[in-house]
């Protein structure tokens, strides 16, 4: 039964974040040069700044009894802390601050980082059985998640020009 979880898991993740994909090549990729980078990241850093909801996995009713400590703590402690980099990013972008883009680029490794800790933590602890509710986040949010922090590297490498 669990290896039967752990492929439908690996299913959603992967199908998810492919959906993900094709819409941003659809929708957003081919805007990225004509844009500024202020009006793709905002709307990319307000939506990490809902990480946060990581913390999901330290609550009793979110999860199941059994979620292991060595994936939930660091998944919802890195979440918490990519989603504040992401909140304190988008008043820095907005406001075209010279800390911006240096900002941008710690979010974006951490956040990046972070997920990838979390899936490798939840495969070599075994998490899944134990999501419970919060089966979601890998489901639906990581790829979402996964996809934007794509188009922020795309952006700080090629459209996001550092100013003499």
């Amino acid at each position: 039964m669990d290896s039967i979880l752990d492929r439908i898991l690996t299913l959603n993740l992967v199908a998810t974040t492919v959906v993900f994909y094709v819409a941003a090549r659809i929708y957003l990729l081919p805007q990225l040069g004509r844009l500024r980078p202020r009006a793709m990241l905002i709307p990319i850093l307000l939506l990490h700044s809902l990480r946060h909801l990581g913390l999901m996995f330290l609550t009793r009713g979110a999860t199941y009894p059994g979620l292991p400590r060595e994936f939930a703590y660091p998944a919802a402690l890195g979440d918490l802390i990519s989603a504040a980099l992401a909140f304190i990013a988008v008043f820095l972008v907005s406001r075209d601050s010279t800390w911006a883009r240096p900002l941008v680029w710690v979010f974006n490794i951490f956040g990046t980082l972070d997920l990838l800790l979390a899936i490798t933590l939840a495969t070599v602890y075994d998490a899944l059985p134990f999501m419970g509710p919060a089966y979601w986040i890998p489901a639906f949010w990581v790829p979402a998640l996964l996809v934007t922090h794509y188009i922020t590297f795309l952006i700080l490498v090629k459209y996001w020009k550092v100013r003499a």
